[in-house]
């Protein structure tokens, strides 16, 4: 048996995708991942076979520089990163009008490319990221059943009203402006009907008796992976999905580190507090700075991982802390007793799944959604990036640090659920349950 992982040529999505492969490489089966060179490594790192697949212009293998990006993202980059520092609604916007460049490129050539790997590889099963619409076009157009990966919060495939890009709730700390929100969804249900038009006519060319899609950001595969534990999802959202299946979180093994060990293994009883933004977000060096503030009034020993900002910019660093640009977050999440993080859809799943509360400072797309699902259960607070100040941090931390009674027994309880290699289990299981038809 063999599967087939398609992925963007970033390591926040081929981490998870490839961490499902590896219930299909425990089974004894052969697993192939088709994506681009930054990543090679990583694939390498697996153990899994690799074959070249540029799904866009832009690469990431671990944290993202806009000034080693390609000459076109790199301008995007930095305009996505000024929309940040303006407001949430901004931020939110620049994408939305970036989505054609950012998720459909090149359609009718990677959709090529795409059967072309898929007749070469002979796979049994394929699964590839929600995101990478080009690469779903290719399978769609040729029918050949697969299964697509959503590596965020559910709301990435909107269903019922929703329209792609236009957050389903907010966390309590936003209150945007009834104007600015009434603008912004006009905004993506235009976006939505362009790109469905370029959706229709890549898939026109591809095949041209195929029915064309009524919204193109509600397609899916032949099943429906979500990276997200059901204990954060609405049921009555969930009736409204297609053929799904919930996979918890998807949780990387990572190399022992012998410096971030050392740090650890110190005889200290203070607890620990993870700081990470992500791969994107961490060029957001005023933020972190404000979190530094705040932890350093706090008897906590502290790791941060500060991606593009340089740690002069954090201010005093006790000696106590481990700063460095990249840390093994699997690793120090499991010794955590906190995490504050941007609300990524790694830090989210692998946090719960560790069992650590989190402090989340949303910035853009489904983080705002995910960060107010977290909130709702009771397992972190949001605070808005912009404008909270370090005191305000400061009593958010302390409130989590303490978390107890029923919220503390749920996250438990969820985290067990979600311990064990469960996604990648509950991936093989869905995926054995729809055989392809290649």
């Amino acid at each position: 048996m063999t599967l087939l992982i398609i992925s963007p040529d970033y390591a926040s999505h081929l981490f998870p995708l490839a961490t499902l492969g590896t219930a299909w490489r425990e089974a004894g089966e052969r697993v192939v991942v088709a994506s681009g060179p930054a990543t090679a490594e990583i694939v390498a790192a697996f153990g899994f076979e690799r074959v070249h697949l540029q799904l866009g212009r832009g690469s990431n293998p671990g944290t993202i520089r806009a000034e080693e990006q390609p000459t076109g993202e790199d301008d995007a980059l930095r305009g996505f990163f000024d929309a940040t520092r303006r407001g949430m609604v901004e931020t939110l916007t620049f994408q939305a009008e970036a989505r054609s460049s950012d998720l459909l490129w090149n359609p009718v050539e990677v959709a090529r490319a795409v059967q072309l790997i898929v007749a070469e590889v002979q796979p049994d099963h394929v699964i590839v990221d929600h995101l990478a619409f080009s690469a779903r076009l290719a399978l769609i157009s040729a029918g050949i059943r697969h299964a697509d990966v959503v590596l965020g919060h559910p709301s990435a495939l909107p269903v019922g009203a929703e329209v792609y890009g236009f957050p389903p709730e907010w966390p309590l700390a936003f209150a945007p402006d009834t104007d600015d929100l009434g603008a912004l969804r006009a905004i993506c249900e235009s976006v939505r009907d362009a790109f469905t038009t370029q959706w229709n006519d890549a898939l026109r060319v591809l095949d041209p008796a195929a029915t064309p899609s009524a919204d193109a950001f509600m397609e899916s595969g032949d099943i429906l992976l979500l990276n997200y534990p059901a204990e954060l999802h609405s049921a009555a959202r969930g009736e409204l999905l297609p053929a799904h299946a919930f996979l918890g979180s998807a949780v990387r093994q990572e190399a022992a580190d012998g410096e971030v060990d050392a740090w650890l293994a110190t005889d200290s009883d203070l607890p620990i507090v993870y700081v990470s933004f992500g791969s994107f977000l961490s060029v957001r060096g005023d933020v972190l700075a404000r979190v530094a503030e705040a932890l350093r009034t706090l008897e906590v020993r502290v790791a941060v991982a500060t991606g593009a900002t340089d740690p002069s910019e954090l201010g005093p660093i006790p000696d106590s802390w481990l700063v460095r640009a990249f840390l093994p977050q699997v690793t120090l999440l499991e010794r955590s007793v906190l995490a504050v993080s941007h609300g990524g859809n790694n830090s989210v799943t692998e946090a719960m799944t560790s069992g650590v509360p989190l402090l989340l400072l949303p910035f853009s797309t489904d983080q705002f959604a995910g960060a107010a699902a977290v909130e709702a259960a009771g397992f972190g607070l949001a605070l808005a990036p912009n404008t909270v100040t370090a005191d305000e941090l400061r009593v958010a931390m302390a409130e989590l640090l303490a978390l107890d009674g029923g919220a503390r027994r749920s996250l438990d309880r969820l985290s067990s659920s979600l311990r064990g290699g469960a996604g990648p289990k509950r991936a093989y299981a869905a995926l054995r349950a729809v055989p392809a038809e290649l």
